[in-house]
């Protein structure tokens, strides 16, 4: 009986896992990006790059609309996302003669 409940154990912790790998999210994001035009972010592109999923999701969830929602709550501040988490890591990419991402406002809006 043991041995039937830690197999039954190791193989809801398997698929959960082997699901949790494919759900990686949207390849292509599309943001609200307010005044200045919205955001087409290349999702994929970013999580083949970075494979670690918590250098973005340290400060909002893994689910859509998390952004919008954190800032609506008060828990982040408009741009605090873009300014402390993506510009920067362009530029540190830029720095260090990596392939980069804009390094501007204008270069993720779209009008």
């Amino acid at each position: 009986m043991v041995k039937q409940i830690i197999l039954c154990f190791l193989t809801l912790l398997f698929l959960s896992i082997t699901a949790f790998a494919l759900n990686k999210g949207s390849e292509v994001i599309n943001l609200s990006g307010g005044k200045k035009g919205n955001i087409t972010f290349p999702h994929k592109a970013h999580q083949d790059a970075l494979t670690d999923c918590n250098v973005c999701h340290l400060n909002f969830p893994q689910k859509p609309g998390a952004i919008a929602g954190e800032i609506a709550k008060g828990k982040l501040k408009a741009k605090q996302v873009m300014n402390q988490t993506c510009i920067k890591c362009h530029r540190e990419q830029q720095s260090a003669g990596k392939v980069f991402g804009p390094v501007s406002c204008n270069g993720c809006h779209q009008k």
